[in-house]
């Protein structure tokens, strides 16, 4: 099964694609504070719902990146009816992104730390992009609660995937940047995510019963969502991370 076509059904219904809702969305944009003429990165984008709300605010000009075609297609549909000429979009895997140090008002990567192999990595590779005075942004999980070593054995992950919300706000200050602002997601938020791709999926394979990933799609969402209830609901945080370089 093609990662990103799961990814694509199972996140069909969501506005932005990340445990957040939309009203602490806007408000992080509103918090962003851009200059006139602001130009934007965000690598993995997804259906850059948040660089398309960036854009809407302050009219500035962006550049959106995400390996998954679905994605990009959906990002660039956003686009052309919201903020028409303002966006350019590239597909290709971020960490393959070649921008020019120091050439954007902000740089962001939220929920996607993998592209560059983890928070920290993340962060540095962020600031070498913007601006002195920019802003770098990330979103990413952290642990509320030490992990049972069942659950770490359950989704063959280590301790040392995510640390705790003040560790990621110190991995940008490692990098010498200033912290500015973070949002956190609620149980809600959490719920609403994952229910949505529930709810996608089965409607999903109810509508398209000769799909040879049918059964792949809803064995994997179905444990995702036995894991979420039995453990991950209690142990798991995520968060926005704004900071300026």
């Amino acid at each position: 099964m093609d990662i990103w076509k799961y990814f694509d059904i199972t996140h069909r219904d969501h506005v932005v694609c990340n445990p957040i809702s939309v009203e602490k969305v806007d408000e992080l944009v509103r918090l962003f504070d851009l200059p006139a003429g602001a130009r934007v990165l965000d690598i993995a984008c997804g259906k850059a719902e948040i660089l398309v709300r960036t854009a809407e605010q302050y009219g500035c000009t962006g550049i959106g990146v995400d390996i998954s075609p679905f994605a990009v297609r959906d990002a660039r549909a956003r686009a052309d009816q919201r903020v028409p000429g303002k966006l350019e979009f590239v597909e290709q895997d971020g960490a393959a992104f070649e921008g020019e140090a120091g050439s954007f008002d902000l740089a962001m990567c939220v929920g996607a730390s993998w592209t560059f192999g983890g928070h920290a990595a993340t962060t540095a590779a962020l600031a070498r992009l913007v601006r002195p005075g920019g802003l770098v942004v990330a979103g990413e999980p952290f642990w509320r609660q030490e992990p049972p070593p069942e659950y770490l054995a359950a989704a063959g992950m280590g301790r040392d995937a995510f640390g705790s919300h003040a560790g990621n706000v110190a991995a940008g200050v490692e990098q010498g940047l200033t912290p500015l602002y973070a949002v956190a997601s609620s149980d809600d938020d959490w719920d609403r995510y994952q229910g949505l791709t529930w709810r996608a999926a089965e409607r999903w394979a109810a509508a398209n019963p000769g799909d040879p990933d049918r059964e792949a799609v809803l064995a994997r969402v179905r444990a995702a969502r036995d894991t979420y209830l039995r453990w991950e609901r209690e142990l798991f945080g995520w968060a926005i991370y704004v900071w300026s370089r």
